[in-house]
């Protein structure tokens, strides 16, 4: 029996993801996707990016799922942050997320540095791999508790980009269908 699946936005980390990284390959084989497009993915300011995020979203006929990698899980917590979030997105899935206290934290990302989640209130994945060099599992798992998201460890895949050589992700498109699959809820949010 086929379902529909919900549009898709794409929220790449700094420098975009390139043809080789598995969000551009999903981003071709999914049939509603669309990237966001900010000003500068080398040079990302924040208040650019949330307008991005905006605008890719408006671009939807129904509510879509984010799907973000590095900087742009922290894009997508600041966005989520800021806007009814049940009503405009129906999951989110957040890979890689970097810690923006981590050294190898790029200093052209200065503000992304205070974003703190709250509670995403739909169906949400945090994906981390217990080898990123941006990100500690500890710093996954906070998000994920902080942001009432699953946690899914996926072993030692570095920055879970295209240096990592995952092509296609089947594993992640796996995590992704998880995600959307009829009876999935959002979390409780945690008590604050």
């Amino acid at each position: 029996m086929a379902t529909h699946e919900p549009p898709v936005v794409i929220v790449p980390g700094i420098y975009d993801s390139g043809p080789e990284h598995w969000q551009s390959r999903w981003q071709a084989q999914l049939p509603d996707a669309r990237r966001i497009e900010p000003a500068s993915f080398d040079r990302p300011v924040l208040a650019d990016w949330l307008r991005a995020l905006d605008a890719a979203i408006a671009t939807c006929t129904t509510p879509p799922v984010l799907i973000a990698h590095s900087l742009g899980c922290l894009a997508t917590l600041a966005w989520t942050a800021r806007r009814p979030v049940p009503e405009q997105v129906t999951a989110i899935m957040l890979v890689a997320v970097p810690d923006p206290a981590s050294v190898p934290f790029p200093a052209a990302a200065s503000s992304f540095t205070d974003i703190r989640p709250s509670p995403l209130a739909v169906p949400s994945l945090v994906v981390a791999s217990t080898d990123d060099p941006y990100g500690s599992l500890d710093y996954a798992a906070g998000v994920a508790a902080a942001s009432g998201a699953e946690l899914h460890i996926v072993g030692a895949l570095g920055h879970i980009n295209a240096d990592s050589g995952l092509g296609d992700w089947p594993q992640g498109r796996r995590l992704l269908a998880e995600l959307l699959a009829p009876g999935h809820e959002a979390a409780e949010p945690p008590d604050c």
